[in-house]
C-alpha cells in the first residue's frame, strides 16, 4: 500500500459541517470507545479475528463482562461476528474504527510521554 493512499483527499460527504444526527452518533461512538475494556477489545480486534475466549485473555476481564461488551459492540454495529462450528468468532466492521482506535491510542501515548495524565489539561 502506497503513503498517497493514506494522504488523499476527505471524502466529499466530510467536508461539509456535521449536523446534529452526525454529532448525535460520533457522541455515542465516542462513549462507547469510552470504556476500558471495550477500547481493549477493539484494539485487540484490529490484529486479528477473535472468540471470547481469546478477547478475555487479551483484555483480562472477566468472561461475563467481555461478553456484555461485545453484545454492546455487536449491537451499535462496531463489529461482526461469525460461527466457526460452537464459537462465535468477532471482528471489527470498520477500517474507520481501526484507525480511531489507533489514534486514541497513539494520543494517549503522546500525553503519558510528556508527562500528563488523562485529567490535566
Amino acid at each position: 500500500m502506497s503513503a498517497r493512499m493514506h494522504l488523499s483527499p476527505a471524502h466529499p460527504a466530510h467536508q461539509r459541517t456535521p449536523g446534529e444526527e452526525q454529532f448525535a452518533l460520533a457522541a455515542e461512538l465516542l462513549a462507547l470507545l469510552g470504556d476500558r475494556t471495550r477500547l481493549a477489545l477493539l484494539y485487540a480486534l484490529t490484529a486479528q479475528e477473535a472468540d471470547v475466549t481469546t478477547l478475555t485473555e487479551a483484555c483480562g476481564a472477566a468472561r461475563p463482562a467481555v461478553s456484555q461488551h461485545l453484545a454492546r459492540l455487536r449491537l451499535a454495529g462496531l463489529v461482526d461476528t461469525r460461527k466457526e462450528g460452537r464459537r462465535v468468532i468477532y471482528s471489527l466492521r470498520q477500517g474507520h474504527l481501526r484507525r480511531l482506535v489507533d489514534e486514541a491510542l497513539k494520543t494517549a501515548d503522546h500525553r503519558l510521554a510528556d508527562g500528563r495524565s488523562p485529567g490535566d489539561r
